[in-house]
């Protein structure tokens, strides 16, 4: 059976963490769904789950981590990592709780920070870069908006556990004796590891949380870091962005790519949103035209936001009564189709999906429940693989909020270092919709 098990809440923060094993060739699955039975994968050494439980209320989202972590203690894994987000969005209290509470340990040690990426926990507030994580973009997130900086104050709001704030651990420090949740501080990745080290000393890392951050230490730390590096593969150099974020760095980064060349295609709120819509005569006309377009340009963007934001959407989709939840759902269905359909196309070449739902839903609709996290080609950003009907594609993955602004063009170039024998086509520069 597995010697870790790692829960995460959405897709690609399952991925950035799963990825850190397999850098070093450790025995990876990842499964998706909270019903995933952990009784049927033995041959693995890290077992990855996606619970999906981001965008679940607090109640919804304790009882599908208690659902998986009383399996993992029924099947006796020796270790439990809570995957949360760098930047505390989700259920993080509920969650916690529920793996403090089912693996019945005393404490629970949590250590939020990414330092790799410039976040970090000081005196027990998470900063991103060097600003509140509630003052930053992740504050004014709209469908899960940041409300506290200080990490026991967020968790607390959904947990009635004990919190407790420490700093980052030396050698000799003395280890705290409080039961409950420990939120140790971290402005380092030595910070992470010298924390991670006193604490297995102690035999404290039966359960664990923390974001991809100190997941890129676990592998040194439990000893699963024993083989060499995964070699890169061979990347086709065309690059197909799928972008399901609303996030402003993603927006940036997108802005550059265009400036530097891209084609950006933005969809229509009918293609976004109408059920179906791709099957109609307009829609499927539409898909041809796509089909030409990505034969011809090979560097190109396909966005699922408005030009100067999303109004243009939300008014359709409030004349429609649309909810919230009812806008980021059809979003990743109709994007899902649209990858589902052009899978195959010869033109693609590699895949970059942003947004852990739109990447869910883009396997959901091919019937994939498992892919092969393969390595980072930056911090946050995931290159893996899988297939579907015999046709064996390498996607690139990463959530909203990671990179700088030059982050894809940085992609391009690896993928221009990694590429096949072709000769590297020239960037075309491209402006229309479909």
């Amino acid at each position: 059976m597995a010697q870790l098990l790692i829960i995460a809440d959405d897709f690609t923060g399952a991925l950035d963490t799963a990825v850190q094993f397999a850098a070093y060739g450790a025995d990876i699955r990842v499964l998706t769904g909270p019903g995933a039975d952990l009784s049927s994968v033995w041959n693995c050494q890290v077992l990855v789950v996606d619970a999906e439980t981001r965008h679940l209320s607090a109640p919804q989202a304790y009882d599908a981590v208690a659902r998986i972590v009383r399996q993992a203690v029924e099947l006796d894994i020796p270790h439990i990592y809570k995957k949360t987000d760098s930047a505390l969005r989700g259920n993080i209290g509920a969650e916690l709780s529920a793996l403090l509470e089912v693996s019945g340990e005393r404490q629970l040690p949590f250590l939020p920070a990414f330092p790799q990426i410039g976040r970090i926990t000081r005196a027990g507030i998470q900063y991103i870069g060097t600003t509140p994580v509630a003052h930053s973009v992740f504050g004014q997130d709209p469908f899960e908006p940041v409300r506290h900086s200080t990490v026991a104050s967020l968790i607390g709001e959904q947990s009635q556990a004990p919190i407790h704030s420490c700093s980052a651990l030396s050698p000799t420090a003395p280890l705290p004796q409080e039961a409950g949740i420990i939120v140790f501080d971290a402005a380092s990745k030595e910070d992470l590891e010298r924390t991670g080290q006193r604490l297995l000393e102690d035999g404290r890392l039966r359960i664990m949380a923390g974001c991809a951050g100190f997941g890129a230490v676990l592998p040194s730390l439990l000893g699963l870091d024993s083989r060499p590096p995964a070699a890169a593969p061979q990347l086709d150099p065309r690059l197909l962005i799928i972008c399901g974020s609303v996030n402003p760095i993603t927006t940036t980064q997108l802005n550059a790519a265009e400036r530097s060349g891209f084609l950006r295609i933005r969809l229509t709120p009918e293609q976004k949103l109408d059920a179906d819509y791709w099957l109609t005569p307009q829609g499927s006309a539409e898909f041809d035209v796509l089909g030409r377009i990505l034969e011809e340009y090979p560097y190109r963007i396909i966005e699922t936001n408005d030009a100067g934001g999303n109004q243009i959407t939300a008014d359709y989709a409030a004349a429609r009564g649309m909810t919230t939840d009812d806008v980021r759902l059809g979003i990743a269905q109709s994007v899902g189709y649209m990858v589902s359909r052009l899978f195959s196309s010869p033109a693609l070449g590699t895949l970059l999906v942003t947004g852990g739902d739109t990447l869910l839903q883009c396997m959901d609709y091919m019937g994939v429940h498992e892919l092969q996290p393969l390595l980072e080609l930056e911090s946050g950003v995931v290159l893996s693989r899988f297939t579907y009907r015999g046709c064996t594609r390498y996607i690139i993955s990463k959530s909203g909020g990671f990179g700088g602004p030059g982050l894809i063009q940085s992609i391009v170039s690896k993928l221009a270092l990694l590429k096949g024998p072709e000769p590297l086509k020239e960037v075309c520069s491209y402006a229309g919709s479909l």
